[in-house]
């Protein structure tokens, strides 16, 4: 009974007939009763609630074979729960009956009960056990070969701390270190056996899978070289990956390369240092970069040396354009100068600028008449390095330059009628991206832009698209033509006449009565740029204190040495005047058949220039038809 009580296995005696537990050893008394008693006298089929009919069959199995095993019954453990276990059972043979009533006592059987998942822990732990045992042998023949093979490997000899792993050369992992165990999160007896690369090495870091035939890890023991990496990732058990700096050095055996031996270090937290400091770089390149080209605008903008920020004059129409800009420069809606070339249209611009709280960032101007087709865009939106042909390094565009400030658009009208709706979404959408980048930017721009064209009868040709033109045409600002401001040229021509001598670093020059007299007699064309002009070149010829007023168009006729007088002698009101300029347009017109230039135009008749004339046309709102 003392032998019974001890075998290892969980042991129970059944009265086949009534169905009671008749004996118990030591181990089924610890699996089966909560208090490790109260198993004697119980029925068996308590042990197994509802497998009554499979238990039945199974007794009559041992009862006929004498020997039977089965897996299918599973008995209720201490704890209430169901056990996953090998039942055999076996009839005990009675001994020979000395009377009829002890011939008539049914056999019992012995149960004995295999717990299926302490033997299969108990398999692993074997085979575990197996491996790590050949896996020493190769860490000691490791060992050996070490001092002969990378005896100068400085890194190998102070691996201590780091994780060490061998592979055979089958990529087959043949021993892991402690400290490569704490990292990647396996059991050596997980990995032991395993291919090393699909366990911890088998995406790349962007999560692209990684080839067997591309790991420097297994290419050690494929050509004999020590593989050496610095920024690649191992995945943990969970999943998860971190950075790490490998080397991977070949081992041989007797001159056969039998596999490599792999030390490797965590490197996340240098890793993501150097991405911030990377990160910081590019910030500050970027910055950089925009500061240099906001510097290389503002030395273009001098370069087009614009004599004054301000605005001159003190005639009715200049009054009404500065009142004009200090209204609108307090908000940031769009903008629209027109006004023939020459009148100022970008003077209007800066002066809006610089009464805005954008003062403080950039005015940045595009002439979008001077702009190849095929670089719109980029000189809009800029482009990355290798967008196109030429792009030989990132370019920051125009609107990127101008962010928080404000966007001059001089000459809008000259914008191709295909590459005008990439300017409208930049517009509507305050985003965009670069030519050759799929990343969207944000801005905060002001738009100002400015035409000498007539944007409605573009419109209506078909030249210019409606939806960026009301976009463009919120606060529009007509900039007067120099002619119908006679009484600001005094004021101009001074002004000019004091940069001129700045620039030519002369002093004493002044403009004398006759010479007001001539500029003020003059129909200016080229508006005050043409006035420019001339004070610069009268400058340039002066001698001796008198300035040199050459005008083009009194060459061959003389000039009145004081302002010519109404023909009258009366003096004409403003609209007296208009209605005069209306009269003779129209007669010239009607006999000339509406021809405005050319031999026998309307210009000529009137010894005006062509341009002068059809600004005066539209300006009267002159819509001729001619007489039946």
């Amino acid at each position: 009974m003392a032998l019974f009580d001890h075998l290892v296995d969980a042991v129970l005696a059944v009265d086949t007939m009534s169905g009671r537990i008749r004996a118990a050893n030591h181990q089924a008394r610890r699996l089966f009763s909560p208090d490790g008693g109260a198993l004697i006298d119980a029925s068996i089929i308590s042990l197994f609630p509802g497998q009554a009919a499979a238990l039945t069959v199974f007794t009559e199995a041992v009862l006929h074979k004498g020997r039977y095993w089965t897996r299918a019954l599973m008995p209720l453990g201490r704890d209430g729960t169901q056990l996953h276990v090998e039942c055999i059972g076996t009839r005990l043979e009675a001994p020979p009956a000395a009377t009829a009533d002890e011939a008539e006592t049914a056999p019992c059987i012995l149960l004995t009960f295999h717990d299926l998942d302490a033997r299969h822990r108990r398999d692993l732990d074997a085979e575990a056990e197996d491996y790590i045992r050949s896996g020493m042998a190769e860490w000691r023949r490791t060992e050996r070969l070490f001092q002969e093979i990378e005896r100068g490997n400085q890194l190998i000899l102070r691996a201590a701390g780091e994780g060490i792993f061998g592979v055979n050369a089958e990529g087959r992992t043949s021993f892991v270190n402690p400290a490569a165990e704490a990292m990647l999160g396996w059991e050596t007896g997980e990995l032991i056996g395993r291919d090393m690369h699909a366990s911890v090495h088998h995406h790349r870091p962007d999560g692209k899978h990684y080839p067997h035939e591309q790991c420097p890890i297994y290419a050690a023991f494929r050509d004999g070289a020590v593989h050496h990496v610095e920024n690649e990732m191992f995945f943990r058990k969970d999943g998860t990956g971190f950075w790490v700096e490998y080397t991977s050095t070949p081992i041989r055996d007797r001159g056969r390369l039998v596999g490599a031996v792999i030390i490797f270090r965590d490197i996340s937290q240098r890793h993501e240092a150097d991405e911030r400091l990377r990160a910081a770089l590019a910030e500050v390149d970027s910055l950089r970069e925009r500061l240099q080209r906001e510097n290389a605008y503002l030395q273009e903008e001098m370069a087009l040396e614009r004599n004054h920020r301000g605005v001159v004059g003190r005639s009715g129409a200049i009054q009404k354009i500065l009142s004009q800009v200090e209204l609108v420069a307090r908000t940031d809606v769009a903008v629209l100068v027109t006004g023939e070339s020459g009148t100022g249209k970008e003077l209007i611009a800066s002066a809006i600028h610089a009464a805005s709280e954008r003062h403080v960032r950039p005015l940045i101007r595009v002439n979008c008449a001077a702009i190849p087709r095929e670089l719109f865009e980029s000189e809009f939106f800029g482009h990355v390095k290798g967008a196109f042909t030429g792009a030989l390094r990132d370019r920051i565009g125009r609107f990127e330059l101008a962010d928080g400030g404000t966007l001059f658009l001089d000459e809008v009208g000259e914008i191709p009628l295909e590459l005008q709706g990439k300017l409208l979404r930049v517009l509507q959408e305050r985003q965009f991206e670069r030519v050759g980048e799929e990343r969207t930017r944000h801005v905060d721009v002001r738009i100002i832009a400015a035409t000498n064209k007539d944007l409605r009868r573009e419109v209506r040709e078909g030249r210019f698209r409606e939806d960026l033109y009301f976009r463009l045409d919120v606060f529009p600002i007509v900039s007067v033509p120099l002619r119908e401001r006679v009484e600001d040229i005094p004021l101009l021509a001074l002004h000019f006449l004091a940069g001129a001598q700045r620039k030519l670093k002369v002093e004493g020059l002044a403009l004398s009565e006759g010479d007001v007299a001539k500029l003020c007699a003059y129909d200016w064309p080229g508006n005050v740029r043409e006035l420019q002009n001339v004070i610069e070149r009268a400058a340039i010829l002066a001698r001796n204190g008198r300035l040199f007023v050459d005008l083009p168009r009194d060459r061959g006729r003389t000039l009145p040495s004081q302002p010519p007088a109404p023909a009258t002698g009366s003096i004409q009101t403003e609209a007296e005047r208009r209605i005069r300029d209306r009269a003779a347009i129209v007669a010239a017109l009607d006999a000339c058949g509406g021809k405005v230039s050319g031999p026998g135009g309307a210009a000529a008749m009137l010894g005006l220039r062509p341009t002068t004339l059809s600004s005066r046309i539209r300006a009267l709102d002159i819509r001729w038809q001619r007489n039946p």
